[in-house]
């Protein structure tokens, strides 16, 4: 494949999304901005892209911006029309909305200087669709009322613009355009191939001049759009990819051994810990576990009628298998590996950590020892200190927080993952090298939009846009 079309990304962090639409192998990065220097570095050392830090010009492409998205010269790009343009204003960008309705003082509050900035990009840049991604709570969030505006805004760019000008400035003479929405919607990574319980929020827009010209193909490519987000077009959806398979680096039926050997080092925890809570966990999940990795995994994974999917669960397995290699970790236990960037070095933990993981099984938590001398004091949050299950997608990646909160490994002689081994559960491909301090690396991953989910976003709108050009 040639990289035919053009990419233009706004709140780049490490560069998850721009990465997936580079590996779809249609698209050439142009251009990243990031306010954090490591994420800019880790950027840089990745996409070749030269690093600005003030008036970039598109003749420095490609390039990435350190800094404030409100003092990037759009002006700058005269000339310029990337075919796509991309990015995930911060989640707090909304926050601006809460309160009575009574002191917001109009519809212009509901909207974050953040993300007007982005919408500031589309008038400049007029690109021939947009990718926008955030949580899923936006959508709920203060009635609605941000998620409505925000697609209004898209749906209505001609009439909106003017008021969203007042609060970004850096007008232009070019004549806004509105863009149809293609597909809207929360997405669930795990339903694409992501080894994890992955949630987001997926906006995309495709310029209305582009569908006037081929009107009769509109809703054929609504429909393929959904039907590839929704993860209709493959097993996985029902057949999860999970832990075990990305950190080994081999599908399931290969992985019985390792299964066992996993599973059978919390033989006995229950009765140690000896809680209510650790002994019902003892009926309901140890004693209905046959330490077969398949039927296992169809366990936990709420696999219903299995015995009547022998073909599909096979051919689960080889999607499984086929993603494995599509990331490069087919062959490749995390273990075995030592990137540069330091990334798969195990960090000290405390021998309390150690000792209080020991007695966590995985898919269990910090609760799971409450009442023993194993107990972490004032702890009300289920990611705290909760173990990854080898056959389940793990739960969310998160890029921020404090102790008990990296997340833990499913081997009980293992506590905190490495960055690279979340990094894996984000999809990013070994020779991704980050930049930055332990934490910042953390931070990077976390919230980034997995490479892999952004591959499947950069095959579908790469497909659009030869459907429409």
């Amino acid at each position: 494949m040639t990289e035919q079309f053009t990419l233009f990304s706004l709140f780049s962090g490490a560069g998850g999304l721009d990465l997936g639409f580079k590996l779809s192998g249609k698209f050439k990065i142009l251009f990243g901005c990031d306010i954090s220097e490591p994420a800019v570095k880790t950027f840089s050392r990745n996409f070749g892209a030269r690093i600005t830090v003030a008036d970039p010009r598109h003749s420095d492409f490609p390039a990435v911006f350190r800094g404030d998205v409100a003092e990037l010269n759009f002006n700058n790009f005269d000339g310029l029309q990337p075919d796509v343009v991309s990015g995930g204003p911060p989640c707090q960008d909304f926050s601006i909305v809460r309160g009575p309705r009574s002191e917001r003082g109009g519809i212009s509050v509901s909207r974050g200087r953040l993300y007007s900035h982005f919408i500031r990009a589309l008038i400049h840049l007029q690109p021939r669709i947009f990718v926008f991604e955030n949580v899923p709570g936006l959508i709920s969030a203060n009635a609605g009322e941000a998620y409505r505006t925000i697609i209004n805004d898209f749906l209505n760019l001609e009439v909106r613009w003017p008021e969203i000008r007042r609060l970004v400035g850096n007008s232009t003479s070019k004549a806004p355009t509105s863009y149809e929405i293609l597909f809207s919607g929360v997405v669930d990574a795990s339903k694409l191939g992501i080894p994890q319980a992955r949630k987001r929020l997926i906006i995309i827009g495709v310029r209305k001049d582009l569908l006037r010209s081929a009107w009769w193909k509109h809703k054929s490519i609504v429909k393929e759009v959904e039907s590839m987000l929704t993860g209709r077009k493959t097993l996985l959806s029902e057949f999860p990819l999970t832990p075990l398979e990305v950190f080994e680096g081999k599908p399931l039926p290969e992985l019985q051994k390792k299964y066992e050997e996993v599973m059978k080092e919390y033989n006995g925890v229950a009765e140690e810990v000896g809680t209510a809570r650790a002994l019902e966990w003892k009926t309901s999940v140890w004693e209905k576990l046959t330490f077969d990795v398949v039927r296992d995994y169809l366990l936990v994974n709420n696999v219903s009628g299995a015995n009547d999917k022998e073909d599909r669960v096979n051919q689960a397995f080889e999607e499984h298998a086929e993603l494995l290699r599509e990331m490069g970790y087919y062959g490749v236990g995390v273990r075995s590996i030592s990137p540069p960037d330091g990334s798969n070095e195990i960090p000290h933990e405390s021998e309390s950590v150690v000792e209080r993981m020991k007695r966590i099984p995985p898919d269990e938590n910090h609760e799971f020892v409450r009442g023993t001398k194993w107990e972490v004091e004032g702890r009300g949050m289920s990611l705290i200190y909760r173990r990854v299950h080898p056959l389940k997608p793990a739960y969310t990646v998160v890029a921020y927080g404090g102790g008990g909160t990296w997340g833990y490994h499913y081997e009980r002689n293992r506590a905190v993952l490495t960055n690279r081994e979340n990094a894996r559960l984000q999809t990013f491909p070994d020779n991704f090298l980050f930049a930055g301090k332990r934490a910042q690396v953390r931070a990077q991953i976390g919230e980034a939009v997995p490479p892999l989910l952004a591959k499947r976003i950069g095959e579908m709108v790469a497909k659009v846009l030869e459907e429409l050009m």
